[in-house]
Formats: structure tokens, C-alpha cells, sequence
């Protein structure tokens, strides 16, 4: 009897385990859904509510495990941001994003060094600099989700974007550098140099070559479901062979992902639409946790510390916050401004842009689950790892609140939503529209030349054609002024809606009185909400 009760005890431990789990996801998304809502950041909301949530009597701890942030939750976040980025636009704006994302990491690492050296008296200049490496990259997803969300230029969004993606690889291997010597291991300027550019090189090579490998497989396979389940293993797949060859797993995963998003259109239109709304789900549920879990870290972080002067702590925090603050608005001003200045040919290509941008860049360095990952990564061998931990997760915290709420703000103060990027969008799309409708009608023109094909046909191919020209040029209308009437496409699109609730109802009624089966019912209903999803994209 004994022992059936100490089974039972061990059989529910796991359960118990299980539905924590279930909760917390349940927890982050519904809270992520009614941010979103109510036009909060969403990764504020969630931080906060882990935060409040951490303090409820009998909630149990998480325990944020660093290689779970590291290799399950960071990799596929960086490849669903870096499969709606731009190659193109990455390529045209290499140099800010460069300056960024590894001359500001490297700069931020001895800043933050010798602040926290100064401020916390008796800390290690290796532990010192190491916190500086935890610190020094931003947030991706933080980052993707305000600049978005604002409506900011679309060359700010692209570089913001960038940069939180790639300083994340500059910052984990500068990490793994001052680890080391924080360890006790040696290394020279130039070993680490040497170190950080194998792995930069390394980790882009792995990627790239793994992305090419996948896009022939994908072209073999010429199935969506394949398709898809072969993209969501592709993040895991690049950082683990980056790993594996010690370089950079988040370049590798990056390169991948903009290699892949790059060529997405060779891929079935079935599973284009697939992927795109597998990865809507996994990001959307991976980000929701991601910060919910930042917001519970804090009891674990607290009973670390112990018996500490809390009055150190908030002035050494403060202290830390106000370096990262400083140094990037003390880095991008001049590395926005010194190239052009000594370059003229940079000035006729690339003219400066109003002081305006990169006051809002300076502001936009929001800290998240990559820095809170690395210090809990920090083996406890280190010295003064829980102030490490304390000071990390306060930073996080402050950056996420204090610069995420500022920072819209900030933006509207400045003046620099693009008001009129939805119309520059509408114009080109207008433009290109009619290039495609022309070529489609050529294209039809030589198919049919040598066959006869019924008239009506043809009527119905020349009306669709002009249907796609004629949906995009109506969108037009002066920039900052609403359309104030209903356009003819949009009056089809609202009656060709309702048309399709009513089949759909219909479809439905014959199923429930038994006049056709559950199979053939799936089969129109997809068709018709394939229909009524073109409808909501023209």
C-alpha cells in the first residue's frame, strides 16, 4: 500500500508539471491577445503580468533555463523576423546596420565594464566586462514588434530590425569570449578578434549552406505539409550545426532565413500560405511566453542575492541602465553623422538624414530574452553571479518599460510616423500591378493564338486581369486623406462576402440534413475561405 501511494505521488508530479506549463502558455497568450487589443506593446504587457503573476501565493517558480532560450525559443523567433526581412534592403543599408550591430556591441561592453567596476567596488574586471557582453545586444522580438507597430519609415524599421537580429550573434560571441576569461581562460586581443570573426564567417557559411540544401530538398519534395514541417526545423537545424563547428548558431539561423525568404517565391502558393501561417502561430506563442517568462524570473533572482544592501543594488542598476542609455546616444549620433562628413561621395549617395532619426535609434535600444538567457548561462564558478543575474534582469525590466512605453511617445513627438508609406506602398503596388496585368494578357494572347478557345473564356480572363489593375489604382487617393466613398472593387468585395456566408450556411444545412458528407463539406469550405482570404488581402 505504501509503495502504490509513493507511485501515485511520483505519477502526479509530472501532471502537476504539465499543467503549469499549460497554464502559463494559456496565461501568455490570452494576455498577449488583450494587449494587442488595447493598443499596449504587447512584450510590456506580458512582462508585467509574469511580474504580478510571480508574487501570487502557490504559483509555482520557473526557472528560465538558459540553453531552453538559447536553442528553443531564440532560433525560431530570429528565423520567422529574418523570413519577412529584406536581403535587399539589409544589403543597401550595410553600414548603419553594421555600426550597429557590431561596432555599438563592442563598444558597450567596455562601457558598462567600467561603470559597473566603478559603482560596485570589489567586482572582477573580467565579471565586470562579461556583464557588459550580456547586455550589449537588444531584443529582436521587442524590437519588431514597436518599430512595426508605429508605422516608422520603413529604412528606420529595416535597420532596427537588423540590428536587434544581428547584435544578437555579435553579443553571444563576444559572450562567450569574456566567459571564458572570466573562467580563468587566457585569450589575447588578437586570439579573440580571430575568435569572433571565425565565428561570424563560420556561422553565415553554415547557413547559407544549409539554406541551399533545404531549398533543393523543398523543390524535390513538392508537397506543402512537407514543406512547412521541413521550414520549422530549419532554425534548430542551423543553429546546431553552427554549434556544432563553434561559430555563431543566431548568424547561421539568419542567413538562413533571409537566404529562404529570399527565394520563397519559387516555392507552391499552398505552401507559401502554410508556412506563413505556421510561423504567425509560433512566433505568436513562443514571444508570449518568451516575456511572461522574463516577468517570473524575479523571485529566483531575488533569493539568489541574499542579504544585500538594497540601496547598492538600485544605485548599481540605475548606474548600469544609464550607461547603455548614454553610450548608444553617444555612438549613433556620430556614426550617423562622421562617415558623411569624410566621405563626399557618401554625401551625394546617401544623404544625411534629419536629426530626428537617429534620436529615435538612440532611444530604441530595448534589452530582452537573449540577455536574460545569457546571465542565467553564467555558471555559478563565476564571482558575484547573482549581482550579474540582479543587474541583468533589472536592466531587461527597465528597458522593456521605461524605453517601451517612452518610445512611442518619443516617435510622435519627433514627428516621424510615415504618414504617407501606406500610399507610396499603394502607388507602387498600383504600378506594378498594371506591369503584371499586361504581361498576364501576352501570356494568354500566345497560349490561345494557335487553339480555339471559347469566347466567354477569354471574356472572364480579360475581366480578371482588369479586375487586379483596377483594385489597386482604386486604393489611391491623396496622401493623408481618406477615401470617403465606397470603390466599386471594395462594394464587390463586401457583397462577394456575404455571398459566401450564405453558400458557406448553406453547405452547412445540407450536411446536418444528411444530403452530403463531412469529406465533401471540408473540401467547399476550403475553397471558399481561400476565396474569402483574397478577398480580405486586395
Amino acid at each position: 500500500m505504501r509503495a502504490r501511494r509513493g507511485r501515485d505521488t511520483a505519477d502526479t508530479a509530472p501532471g502537476r508539471a504539465m499543467i503549469a506549463v499549460l497554464l502559463l502558455v494559456l496565461g501568455a497568450v490570452l494576455v498577449s491577445s488583450a494587449a494587442r487589443r488595447a493598443g499596449v506593446p504587447a512584450p510590456i504587457a506580458l512582462a508585467v503580468a509574469g511580474l504580478a503573476v510571480s508574487y501570487v501565493p502557490g504559483v509555482p517558480g520557473f526557472r528560465l533555463d538558459p540553453h531552453l532560450a538559447l536553442f528553443v525559443f531564440v532560433p525560431p523567433l530570429v528565423y520567422a523576423d529574418s523570413l519577412e526581412s529584406s536581403y535587399l534592403n539589409l544589403r543597401a543599408n550595410a553600414r548603419p546596420i553594421a555600426l550597429l550591430s557590431v561596432g555599438l556591441v563592442l563598444v558597450t561592453v567596455p562601457a558598462v565594464g567600467l561603470v559597473v567596476h566603478a559603482v560596485v567596488p570589489g567586482t572582477p574586471w573580467p565579471v565586470a566586462f562579461l556583464l557588459g557582453a550580456v547586455l550589449a545586444p537588444t531584443d529582436a522580438v521587442a524590437a519588431v514588434s514597436t518599430a512595426r507597430r508605429l508605422g516608422l519609415p520603413r529604412r528606420l524599421v529595416t535597420v532596427l530590425v537588423a540590428e536587434s537580429v544581428v547584435n544578437d550573434a555579435t553579443g553571444m560571441t563576444v559572450f562567450r569570449l569574456a566567459l571564458a576569461v572570466a573562467l580563468g581562460g587566457g585569450t589575447t586581443l588578437l586570439g579573440g578578434t580571430a575568435q569572433f570573426l571565425v565565428a561570424a564567417i563560420g556561422g553565415v557559411a553554415t547557413g547559407l549552406l544549409l539554406a541551399v540544401l533545404v531549398n533543393l530538398l523543398r523543390r524535390r519534395l513538392a508537397d506543402a505539409v512537407a514543406e512547412t514541417a521541413v521550414s520549422v526545423l530549419v532554425p534548430f537545424g542551423a543553429c546546431l550545426a553552427a554549434e556544432a563547428v563553434h561559430a555563431s548558431g543566431i548568424l547561421a539561423v539568419l542567413a538562413a532565413g533571409l537566404y529562404a525568404g529570399h527565394h520563397a517565391p519559387a516555392s507552391s502558393h499552398e505552401a507559401r500560405l502554410q508556412e506563413k501561417a505556421t510561423w504567425r502561430l509560433v512566433t505568436h506563442m513562443l514571444e508570449a511566453v518568451t516575456f511572461v517568462l522574463i516577468g517570473l524570473q524575479l523571485p529566483a533572482v531575488l533569493g539568489a542575492l541574499g542579504t544585500v544592501d538594497a540601496g547598492r543594488l538600485a544605485l548599481a542598476a540605475a548606474a548600469v541602465f544609464c550607461a547603455l542609455a548614454l553610450t548608444r546616444i553617444c555612438w549613433v549620433f556620430p556614426a550617423t553623422y562622421v562617415p558623411r562628413l569624410l566621405s563626399a561621395r557618401l554625401r551625394e549617395r546617401d544623404p544625411a538624414p534629419p536629426w530626428q532619426m537617429p534620436a529615435a535609434v538612440s532611444w530604441a535600444g530595448i534589452r530582452g530574452v537573449v540577455s536574460l538567457a545569457a546571465a542565467f548561462a553564467v555558471p555559478p564558478t563565476v564571482p558575484h553571479r547573482d549581482l550579474l543575474l540582479f543587474l541583468t534582469f533589472c536592466v531587461v525590466l527597465s528597458t522593456l518599460l521605461l524605453q517601451g512605453l517612452t518610445f512611442p511617445v518619443l516617435v510622435h513627438r519627433l514627428g516621424l510616423r510615415a504618414e504617407h508609406q501606406a500610399y507610396q506602398d499603394d502607388l507602387a503596388e498600383a504600378v506594378a500591378q498594371e506591369t503584371a496585368a499586361r504581361a498576364a494578357w501576352e501570356r494568354v494572347e500566345q497560349l490561345v493564338h494557335d487553339g480555339a478557345v471559347p469566347g466567354h473564356v477569354l471574356d472572364r480572363l480579360r475581366e480578371t486581369a482588369q479586375h487586379r489593375r483596377h483594385t489597386a489604382w482604386e486604393r489611391l487617393s491623396a496622401p493623408g486623406r481618406p477615401v470617403v466613398r465606397e470603390t466599386p472593387t471594395a462594394a464587390y468585395r463586401r457583397l462577394r462576402r456575404e455571398m459566401l456566408a450564405a453558400e458557406r450556411g448553406a453547405f452547412v444545412r445540407l450536411r446536418g440534413e444528411g444530403r452530403i458528407d463531412d469529406e465533401v463539406l471540408r473540401r467547399v469550405l476550403h475553397r471558399l475561405d481561400l476565396e474569402e482570404a483574397m478577398l480580405c488581402r486586395d
